[in-house]
Protein backbone atom coordinates (compact mmCIF):
# COMPACT_ATOMS: atom_id res chain seq x y z
CA UNK A 1 0.00 0.00 0.00
CA UNK A 2 2.90 2.38 0.92
CA UNK A 3 4.46 1.88 -2.60
CA UNK A 4 1.57 2.62 -4.10
CA UNK A 5 1.14 5.52 -2.33
CA UNK A 6 4.39 6.28 -2.77
CA UNK A 7 4.16 6.17 -6.39
CA UNK A 8 1.13 8.07 -6.96
CA UNK A 9 3.10 11.17 -4.60
CA UNK A 10 6.05 10.62 -7.65
CA UNK A 11 3.39 11.10 -10.27
CA UNK A 12 1.64 13.71 -8.64
CA UNK A 13 4.93 16.02 -8.18
CA UNK A 14 6.44 15.18 -11.67
CA UNK A 15 3.14 16.01 -12.95
CA UNK A 16 2.71 19.73 -11.73
CA UNK A 17 6.68 20.04 -11.57
CA UNK A 18 6.67 19.33 -16.07
CA UNK A 19 2.94 21.60 -15.83
CA UNK A 20 4.95 24.64 -14.23
CA UNK A 21 8.16 24.54 -16.09
CA UNK A 22 5.90 24.61 -19.49
CA UNK A 23 4.06 27.15 -18.46
CA UNK A 24 6.96 29.63 -17.46
CA UNK A 25 9.11 28.93 -20.84
CA UNK A 26 5.56 29.90 -22.34
CA UNK A 27 5.24 33.15 -20.55
CA UNK A 28 9.21 33.79 -21.02
CA UNK A 29 7.94 33.24 -24.88
CA UNK A 30 5.34 35.76 -24.60
CA UNK A 31 6.78 38.25 -23.02
CA UNK A 32 9.65 38.04 -25.62
CA UNK A 33 7.22 37.98 -28.61
CA UNK A 34 4.75 40.23 -27.50
CA UNK A 35 7.51 43.11 -26.77
CA UNK A 36 8.72 42.37 -30.62
CA UNK A 37 4.94 42.55 -31.94
CA UNK A 38 4.11 45.99 -29.95
CA UNK A 39 7.48 47.49 -31.58
CA UNK A 40 6.48 45.75 -35.35
CA UNK A 41 2.61 47.37 -34.55
CA UNK A 42 4.09 51.35 -33.90
CA UNK A 43 6.08 50.74 -37.54
CA UNK A 44 2.86 48.77 -38.77
CA UNK A 45 0.63 50.78 -42.03
CA UNK A 46 -2.46 49.37 -40.67
CA UNK A 47 -4.31 52.53 -42.45
CA UNK A 48 -2.46 51.30 -45.87
CA UNK A 49 -4.02 48.09 -45.44
CA UNK A 50 -7.54 49.85 -45.80
CA UNK A 51 -6.16 51.19 -49.54
CA UNK A 52 -3.84 47.72 -50.49
CA UNK A 53 -4.63 45.56 -53.17
CA UNK A 54 -3.19 42.84 -50.97
CA UNK A 55 -6.03 43.04 -48.61
CA UNK A 56 -8.18 40.22 -48.93
CA UNK A 57 -11.95 40.57 -49.29
CA UNK A 58 -13.54 38.73 -46.11
CA UNK A 59 -16.94 37.19 -45.72
CA UNK A 60 -17.95 36.93 -41.78
CA UNK A 61 -20.12 34.73 -40.59
CA UNK A 62 -22.35 34.57 -37.61
CA UNK A 63 -24.16 31.48 -36.87
CA UNK A 64 -27.06 32.24 -34.16
CA UNK A 65 -29.22 30.15 -32.22
CA UNK A 66 -31.33 32.21 -30.02
CA UNK A 67 -29.68 34.75 -30.07
CA UNK A 68 -32.17 37.35 -29.42
CA UNK A 69 -30.51 39.20 -26.48
CA UNK A 70 -27.65 40.41 -28.47
CA UNK A 71 -27.62 39.43 -32.07
CA UNK A 72 -28.31 43.24 -33.16
CA UNK A 73 -25.32 44.98 -30.66
CA UNK A 74 -23.00 42.01 -32.63
CA UNK A 75 -23.96 42.35 -36.62
CA UNK A 76 -23.65 46.29 -35.90
CA UNK A 77 -20.31 45.70 -34.33
CA UNK A 78 -19.28 43.72 -37.53
CA UNK A 79 -21.23 45.71 -40.14
CA UNK A 80 -18.81 48.36 -38.58
CA UNK A 81 -15.59 46.85 -39.42
CA UNK A 82 -13.11 49.04 -40.35
CA UNK A 83 -12.19 46.95 -44.12
CA UNK A 84 -12.41 47.89 -47.13
CA UNK A 85 -14.68 44.92 -48.24
CA UNK A 86 -16.76 42.99 -46.60
CA UNK A 87 -19.89 41.05 -46.20
CA UNK A 88 -21.24 39.71 -42.81
CA UNK A 89 -23.90 36.45 -43.19
CA UNK A 90 -26.20 35.59 -39.97
CA UNK A 91 -27.43 32.34 -39.80
CA UNK A 92 -30.42 31.40 -37.54
CA UNK A 93 -29.87 28.14 -36.55
CA UNK A 94 -33.59 27.17 -36.11
CA UNK A 95 -33.63 29.36 -33.65
CA UNK A 96 -37.02 29.44 -31.69
CA UNK A 97 -36.91 33.11 -29.79
CA UNK A 98 -37.40 36.32 -31.69
CA UNK A 99 -33.85 36.51 -33.11
CA UNK A 100 -34.88 36.95 -36.71
CA UNK A 101 -37.44 39.76 -35.44
CA UNK A 102 -34.74 41.48 -33.38
CA UNK A 103 -32.61 41.50 -37.08
CA UNK A 104 -35.70 42.89 -39.09
CA UNK A 105 -36.27 45.61 -37.20
CA UNK A 106 -32.96 46.61 -36.81
CA UNK A 107 -32.16 45.94 -40.63
CA UNK A 108 -34.78 46.28 -42.43
CA UNK A 109 -34.68 42.60 -43.90
CA UNK A 110 -36.58 41.89 -47.26
CA UNK A 111 -36.53 37.97 -48.38
CA UNK A 112 -34.25 37.44 -51.14
CA UNK A 113 -33.07 34.37 -52.94
CA UNK A 114 -28.84 33.80 -52.51
CA UNK A 115 -27.04 31.46 -54.25
CA UNK A 116 -25.22 28.76 -52.21
CA UNK A 117 -22.34 26.82 -53.99
CA UNK A 118 -22.87 22.60 -53.43
CA UNK A 119 -19.53 22.30 -51.55
CA UNK A 120 -20.65 20.70 -48.12
CA UNK A 121 -24.34 19.43 -47.21
CA UNK A 122 -26.41 21.52 -44.59
CA UNK A 123 -29.72 21.15 -42.94
CA UNK A 124 -32.32 22.79 -45.26
CA UNK A 125 -32.67 26.49 -45.26
CA UNK A 126 -35.99 27.82 -44.87
CA UNK A 127 -35.78 31.66 -46.22
CA UNK A 128 -32.70 34.53 -46.92
CA UNK A 129 -33.05 37.94 -46.43
CA UNK A 130 -30.95 41.03 -47.51
CA UNK A 131 -30.76 44.05 -45.27
CA UNK A 132 -32.26 47.05 -46.77
CA UNK A 133 -30.11 49.50 -44.91
CA UNK A 134 -26.74 47.20 -45.42
CA UNK A 135 -26.20 45.69 -48.77
CA UNK A 136 -23.77 44.04 -47.26
CA UNK A 137 -25.70 41.94 -44.80
CA UNK A 138 -27.29 38.73 -45.65
CA UNK A 139 -29.98 36.44 -43.46
CA UNK A 140 -30.43 33.15 -43.39
CA UNK A 141 -32.86 31.01 -41.51
CA UNK A 142 -32.63 27.38 -41.88
CA UNK A 143 -33.71 23.90 -39.99
CA UNK A 144 -31.77 23.14 -36.68
CA UNK A 145 -28.49 21.46 -37.28
CA UNK A 146 -26.06 22.90 -35.04
CA UNK A 147 -23.09 25.08 -34.86
CA UNK A 148 -21.26 23.81 -37.29
CA UNK A 149 -23.94 22.79 -39.82
CA UNK A 150 -25.02 26.49 -39.50
CA UNK A 151 -21.09 27.99 -40.26
CA UNK A 152 -21.27 25.34 -43.39
CA UNK A 153 -24.31 26.72 -44.79
CA UNK A 154 -22.83 30.50 -44.09
CA UNK A 155 -19.82 28.69 -45.95
CA UNK A 156 -21.63 27.88 -48.85
CA UNK A 157 -23.41 31.36 -49.46
CA UNK A 158 -19.71 33.54 -48.58
CA UNK A 159 -18.41 34.91 -51.61
CA UNK A 160 -15.15 35.80 -50.53
CA UNK A 161 -11.72 34.21 -50.54
CA UNK A 162 -11.67 34.61 -46.70
CA UNK A 163 -14.25 34.01 -44.06
CA UNK A 164 -14.35 35.13 -40.31
CA UNK A 165 -16.07 32.59 -38.16
CA UNK A 166 -17.61 34.53 -35.55
CA UNK A 167 -19.86 34.18 -32.43
CA UNK A 168 -23.36 35.62 -31.70
CA UNK A 169 -22.68 37.42 -28.48
CA UNK A 170 -19.51 38.72 -29.85
CA UNK A 171 -18.99 42.56 -30.38
CA UNK A 172 -15.77 42.66 -32.73
CA UNK A 173 -13.43 45.98 -32.45
CA UNK A 174 -13.54 48.19 -35.80
CA UNK A 175 -9.80 47.38 -36.56
CA UNK A 176 -10.12 43.69 -35.43
CA UNK A 177 -10.54 42.08 -38.98
CA UNK A 178 -7.79 44.69 -40.11
CA UNK A 179 -5.31 43.55 -37.70
CA UNK A 180 -6.44 39.90 -38.03
CA UNK A 181 -5.69 39.80 -41.99
CA UNK A 182 -2.18 41.39 -41.32
CA UNK A 183 -0.37 38.13 -41.65
CA UNK A 184 -2.27 37.00 -44.63
CA UNK A 185 -1.39 40.49 -46.57
CA UNK A 186 2.09 39.76 -45.51
CA UNK A 187 2.51 36.22 -46.70
CA UNK A 188 -0.73 35.30 -48.39
CA UNK A 189 0.75 31.80 -49.72
CA UNK A 190 1.48 30.68 -46.34
CA UNK A 191 -1.24 31.77 -43.87
CA UNK A 192 -4.30 29.88 -43.93
CA UNK A 193 -5.69 30.47 -40.23
CA UNK A 194 -5.45 33.47 -37.91
CA UNK A 195 -7.00 33.76 -34.37
CA UNK A 196 -7.12 36.68 -32.21
CA UNK A 197 -7.90 37.48 -28.37
CA UNK A 198 -10.88 37.15 -26.97
CA UNK A 199 -11.91 39.12 -23.77
CA UNK A 200 -14.59 39.55 -21.85
CA UNK A 201 -17.11 42.47 -22.02
CA UNK A 202 -18.87 41.79 -18.81
CA UNK A 203 -19.25 45.26 -17.09
CA UNK A 204 -18.07 47.37 -19.74
CA UNK A 205 -19.53 50.26 -21.44
CA UNK A 206 -21.63 49.27 -24.91
CA UNK A 207 -23.47 51.19 -26.87
CA UNK A 208 -23.99 50.70 -30.79
CA UNK A 209 -22.09 47.71 -31.07
CA UNK A 210 -19.06 48.92 -29.45
CA UNK A 211 -17.36 48.78 -26.53
CA UNK A 212 -17.20 52.55 -25.34
CA UNK A 213 -15.38 52.04 -22.00
CA UNK A 214 -13.42 48.95 -20.48
CA UNK A 215 -14.75 48.36 -17.26
CA UNK A 216 -14.30 45.42 -14.64
CA UNK A 217 -17.28 43.07 -14.00
CA UNK A 218 -19.25 43.39 -10.96
CA UNK A 219 -19.45 39.68 -10.73
CA UNK A 220 -16.89 37.87 -9.01
CA UNK A 221 -16.96 34.60 -11.14
CA UNK A 222 -16.99 36.89 -14.48
CA UNK A 223 -13.70 38.90 -13.04
CA UNK A 224 -11.92 35.33 -12.17
CA UNK A 225 -12.63 34.60 -15.97
CA UNK A 226 -10.96 37.97 -17.12
CA UNK A 227 -7.98 36.68 -15.46
CA UNK A 228 -8.13 32.90 -17.08
CA UNK A 229 -8.47 34.74 -20.31
CA UNK A 230 -5.21 36.91 -20.16
CA UNK A 231 -3.44 33.56 -19.10
CA UNK A 232 -4.89 31.42 -22.35
CA UNK A 233 -4.14 33.75 -24.77
CA UNK A 234 -1.69 36.02 -24.30
CA UNK A 235 0.59 32.90 -22.65
CA UNK A 236 -1.13 29.70 -23.72
CA UNK A 237 -2.05 30.93 -27.48
CA UNK A 238 1.38 33.34 -28.05
CA UNK A 239 3.51 29.81 -26.82
CA UNK A 240 1.87 27.56 -29.16
CA UNK A 241 2.04 29.72 -32.34
CA UNK A 242 5.46 30.74 -32.08
CA UNK A 243 5.84 26.72 -31.64
CA UNK A 244 3.65 26.20 -35.35
CA UNK A 245 1.78 23.96 -33.68
CA UNK A 246 -1.65 26.16 -32.71
CA UNK A 247 -4.34 23.49 -32.02
CA UNK A 248 -7.53 25.92 -30.77
CA UNK A 249 -8.54 29.27 -33.12
CA UNK A 250 -11.31 30.56 -30.73
CA UNK A 251 -14.61 30.23 -32.32
CA UNK A 252 -15.17 33.01 -31.57
CA UNK A 253 -13.64 34.54 -33.45
CA UNK A 254 -10.97 32.87 -36.32
CA UNK A 255 -9.77 34.36 -39.99
CA UNK A 256 -9.39 31.36 -43.03
CA UNK A 257 -8.81 30.80 -46.51
CA UNK A 258 -11.84 29.35 -47.54
CA UNK A 259 -10.84 27.05 -49.96
CA UNK A 260 -8.64 25.25 -47.75
CA UNK A 261 -12.00 24.94 -44.82
CA UNK A 262 -13.74 23.77 -47.93
CA UNK A 263 -11.29 21.23 -49.09
CA UNK A 264 -10.60 20.24 -45.49
CA UNK A 265 -14.67 18.94 -45.11
CA UNK A 266 -15.86 22.69 -43.43
CA UNK A 267 -17.06 22.39 -39.73
CA UNK A 268 -17.79 19.58 -38.39
CA UNK A 269 -21.02 18.95 -37.05
CA UNK A 270 -21.15 15.80 -34.52
CA UNK A 271 -18.99 17.73 -32.24
CA UNK A 272 -19.08 20.61 -29.59
CA UNK A 273 -15.39 21.36 -30.43
CA UNK A 274 -16.01 22.07 -34.17
CA UNK A 275 -13.38 25.12 -33.40
CA UNK A 276 -10.15 22.57 -32.53
CA UNK A 277 -11.01 19.89 -34.73
CA UNK A 278 -10.96 22.25 -37.57
CA UNK A 279 -7.70 23.52 -36.99
CA UNK A 280 -6.73 19.98 -36.16
CA UNK A 281 -8.28 18.45 -40.03
CA UNK A 282 -6.54 21.58 -41.41
CA UNK A 283 -3.30 20.27 -40.26
CA UNK A 284 -3.90 17.14 -41.08
CA UNK A 285 -5.16 17.96 -44.06
CA UNK A 286 -1.59 20.47 -45.20
CA UNK A 287 0.91 18.07 -43.76
CA UNK A 288 -0.47 15.23 -45.59
CA UNK A 289 -0.17 17.39 -49.27
CA UNK A 290 3.39 18.43 -47.91
CA UNK A 291 2.28 22.19 -48.33
CA UNK A 292 4.36 24.55 -46.11
CA UNK A 293 1.24 26.81 -44.34
CA UNK A 294 1.02 28.90 -41.18
CA UNK A 295 -1.24 29.03 -38.68
CA UNK A 296 -0.96 32.30 -36.51
CA UNK A 297 -2.47 33.74 -33.44
CA UNK A 298 -2.01 37.80 -33.07
CA UNK A 299 -2.96 39.10 -29.57
CA UNK A 300 -4.58 42.54 -30.50
CA UNK A 301 -7.52 41.60 -32.62
CA UNK A 302 -10.00 41.86 -30.04
CA UNK A 303 -13.03 40.45 -29.80
CA UNK A 304 -15.12 40.92 -26.94
CA UNK A 305 -17.71 38.54 -25.71
CA UNK A 306 -20.05 37.71 -22.59
CA UNK A 307 -19.14 35.56 -19.85
CA UNK A 308 -21.01 33.45 -17.59
CA UNK A 309 -21.87 35.34 -14.47
CA UNK A 310 -23.49 32.06 -12.62
CA UNK A 311 -21.55 28.73 -11.55
CA UNK A 312 -24.44 26.46 -12.74
CA UNK A 313 -24.18 28.10 -16.75
CA UNK A 314 -20.36 28.21 -16.24
CA UNK A 315 -19.68 24.52 -15.31
CA UNK A 316 -21.79 23.82 -18.19
CA UNK A 317 -19.59 25.71 -20.76
CA UNK A 318 -16.23 24.55 -19.42
CA UNK A 319 -17.64 20.53 -19.24
CA UNK A 320 -18.57 21.47 -22.60
CA UNK A 321 -14.60 22.84 -23.61
CA UNK A 322 -13.37 19.91 -22.19
CA UNK A 323 -15.62 17.39 -24.17
CA UNK A 324 -14.96 19.04 -27.68
CA UNK A 325 -10.80 18.56 -26.79
CA UNK A 326 -11.61 15.28 -25.60
CA UNK A 327 -13.56 14.30 -29.05
CA UNK A 328 -11.19 16.31 -31.24
CA UNK A 329 -8.29 14.67 -29.39
CA UNK A 330 -9.69 10.94 -30.13
CA UNK A 331 -10.19 11.78 -33.80
CA UNK A 332 -6.84 12.63 -34.35
CA UNK A 333 -5.36 10.01 -32.26
CA UNK A 334 -3.12 9.09 -35.04
CA UNK A 335 -1.64 12.05 -35.54
CA UNK A 336 -0.19 11.60 -31.70
CA UNK A 337 3.94 11.85 -32.11
CA UNK A 338 4.06 11.26 -35.26
CA UNK A 339 7.38 13.23 -36.49
CA UNK A 340 5.65 13.78 -40.17
CA UNK A 341 3.21 16.01 -38.33
CA UNK A 342 5.84 18.19 -37.24
CA UNK A 343 5.44 20.15 -33.82
CA UNK A 344 1.56 19.73 -34.03
CA UNK A 345 1.69 16.27 -33.81
CA UNK A 346 5.09 15.38 -31.05
CA UNK A 347 4.43 18.34 -29.08
CA UNK A 348 1.15 19.93 -28.87
CA UNK A 349 -1.33 16.76 -29.57
CA UNK A 350 0.83 15.23 -26.30
CA UNK A 351 0.87 18.23 -24.33
CA UNK A 352 -3.24 18.90 -24.97
CA UNK A 353 -3.58 15.22 -23.73
CA UNK A 354 -1.50 14.48 -20.73
CA UNK A 355 -1.79 18.21 -19.30
CA UNK A 356 -5.15 19.64 -20.70
CA UNK A 357 -8.06 16.49 -21.07
CA UNK A 358 -6.14 13.99 -18.28
CA UNK A 359 -4.54 16.94 -16.25
CA UNK A 360 -7.77 17.54 -14.25
CA UNK A 361 -7.78 14.09 -12.71
CA UNK A 362 -4.57 14.16 -11.75
CA UNK A 363 -5.17 17.92 -10.59
CA UNK A 364 -7.93 16.92 -8.37
CA UNK A 365 -6.84 13.64 -7.54
CA UNK A 366 -3.58 14.91 -5.82
CA UNK A 367 -5.76 18.00 -4.01
CA UNK A 368 -8.04 15.14 -2.33
CA UNK A 369 -5.35 11.99 -2.02
CA UNK A 370 -2.71 13.97 -0.87
CA UNK A 371 -4.34 14.77 2.83
CA UNK A 372 -5.88 11.64 2.40
CA UNK A 373 -2.63 9.70 2.75
CA UNK A 374 -1.19 12.30 5.59
CA UNK A 375 -4.34 11.54 7.20
CA UNK A 376 -3.44 7.37 6.79
CA UNK A 377 0.31 8.14 8.06
CA UNK A 378 1.44 7.37 4.82
CA UNK A 379 2.60 11.19 4.35
CA UNK A 380 4.82 13.74 6.10
CA UNK A 381 2.56 16.93 6.73
CA UNK A 382 5.48 19.17 5.91
CA UNK A 383 5.91 17.26 2.69
CA UNK A 384 2.45 17.86 1.67
CA UNK A 385 2.18 21.46 3.28
CA UNK A 386 4.93 22.08 0.90
CA UNK A 387 3.93 20.54 -2.11
CA UNK A 388 0.42 22.13 -2.16
CA UNK A 389 2.12 25.42 -0.86
CA UNK A 390 4.38 25.22 -4.13
CA UNK A 391 1.70 24.53 -6.38
CA UNK A 392 -0.81 27.43 -5.04
CA UNK A 393 2.53 29.93 -5.20
CA UNK A 394 3.27 28.94 -8.58
CA UNK A 395 -0.19 29.31 -10.16
CA UNK A 396 -0.35 32.75 -8.28
CA UNK A 397 2.86 33.55 -10.05
CA UNK A 398 2.16 32.46 -13.74
CA UNK A 399 -1.70 34.28 -12.77
CA UNK A 400 -0.12 37.48 -11.91
CA UNK A 401 2.59 37.09 -14.68
CA UNK A 402 -0.38 37.09 -17.42
CA UNK A 403 -1.73 40.06 -15.96
CA UNK A 404 1.63 41.78 -16.12
CA UNK A 405 1.70 40.83 -19.65
CA UNK A 406 -1.29 42.70 -20.23
CA UNK A 407 -0.64 45.56 -18.32
CA UNK A 408 2.32 46.45 -19.94
CA UNK A 409 1.41 45.57 -23.23
CA UNK A 410 -2.10 46.80 -24.06
CA UNK A 411 -3.54 48.36 -20.85
CA UNK A 412 -6.89 48.30 -21.90
CA UNK A 413 -8.46 48.57 -18.06
CA UNK A 414 -7.81 52.09 -17.73
CA UNK A 415 -8.84 52.76 -14.32
CA UNK A 416 -6.45 51.69 -11.32
CA UNK A 417 -8.58 49.96 -8.92
CA UNK A 418 -9.76 47.95 -11.82
CA UNK A 419 -5.74 47.15 -11.90
CA UNK A 420 -5.97 46.39 -7.99
CA UNK A 421 -8.97 44.31 -8.41
CA UNK A 422 -7.44 42.02 -11.28
CA UNK A 423 -4.23 41.45 -9.23
CA UNK A 424 -6.46 40.68 -6.05
CA UNK A 425 -8.50 38.00 -7.79
CA UNK A 426 -5.42 36.59 -9.44
CA UNK A 427 -3.83 35.47 -6.57
CA UNK A 428 -7.75 34.41 -5.22
CA UNK A 429 -8.45 32.05 -8.02
CA UNK A 430 -5.79 29.68 -6.99
CA UNK A 431 -7.82 29.38 -3.62
CA UNK A 432 -10.65 27.16 -4.79
CA UNK A 433 -11.72 28.90 -8.13
CA UNK A 434 -9.33 26.92 -10.30
CA UNK A 435 -9.94 23.60 -8.71
CA UNK A 436 -13.29 24.16 -8.83
CA UNK A 437 -12.57 24.62 -12.91
CA UNK A 438 -10.61 21.30 -12.47
CA UNK A 439 -13.75 19.35 -11.20
CA UNK A 440 -15.79 19.99 -13.68
CA UNK A 441 -13.58 19.28 -16.29
CA UNK A 442 -13.29 16.00 -14.55
CA UNK A 443 -16.86 15.48 -14.91
CA UNK A 444 -16.86 16.14 -18.33
CA UNK A 445 -14.48 12.51 -18.43
CA UNK A 446 -17.77 11.55 -17.30
CA UNK A 447 -19.41 13.20 -19.84
CA UNK A 448 -17.27 11.65 -22.37
CA UNK A 449 -18.00 8.15 -21.21
CA UNK A 450 -21.67 8.34 -21.46
CA UNK A 451 -21.03 9.62 -24.80
CA UNK A 452 -22.97 13.22 -24.03
CA UNK A 453 -24.42 14.78 -26.66
CA UNK A 454 -25.33 18.95 -27.45
CA UNK A 455 -24.37 22.18 -26.02
CA UNK A 456 -26.74 22.41 -23.02
CA UNK A 457 -28.57 25.37 -21.94
CA UNK A 458 -26.27 28.51 -22.00
CA UNK A 459 -28.03 31.52 -20.33
CA UNK A 460 -27.62 35.02 -22.30
CA UNK A 461 -28.25 38.09 -20.29
CA UNK A 462 -27.22 40.09 -23.49
CA UNK A 463 -24.04 42.79 -23.55
CA UNK A 464 -26.63 45.68 -23.97
CA UNK A 465 -27.41 45.26 -20.32
CA UNK A 466 -23.82 46.19 -19.14
CA UNK A 467 -24.31 49.94 -20.66
CA UNK A 468 -26.54 50.33 -17.53
CA UNK A 469 -24.49 48.88 -15.45
CA UNK A 470 -21.35 50.94 -16.32
CA UNK A 471 -23.12 53.86 -16.12
CA UNK A 472 -24.02 53.45 -12.56
CA UNK A 473 -20.71 52.43 -10.98
CA UNK A 474 -19.44 55.65 -12.92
Amino acid sequence: MSAMFLALCVVAVAYFAALNVIYLAFTAVAWRDLARHLRARSYAAIEEALSSPLTPPVSVLLPAYNEETGIVDSVQSLLALHYPEHEVIVVSDGSTDATIERLDAAFDLVRARVAMRDVLPTAPVRASYVSRKHPNLRVVEKVNGGKGDALNAALAIARYPYVCAVDADAIIEEDALLRMARPVIEDPDRVVAVGGIVRVANGCRIADGRVEEVTLPKSRIATFQVIEYFRAFLVGRVGWSRAGAVLIISGAFGLFRRAEVETAGGWATDTVGEDAELVTRLHRHLRERAEEYRIEFVPDPVCWTEAPEDLRTLARQRRRWQRGLGETLWRSRDMLLRPSFGTFGMLALPYFLVFELLGPLVEVGAFVFLPFAWALGLLNAQVMIAFLATSLVLGIVLSVAALALEEFSFRRHARNRDVARMLLFAVLENFGFRQLVALWRVLAMVDLARRRRGWGVMERRGLTRHVATADIRR
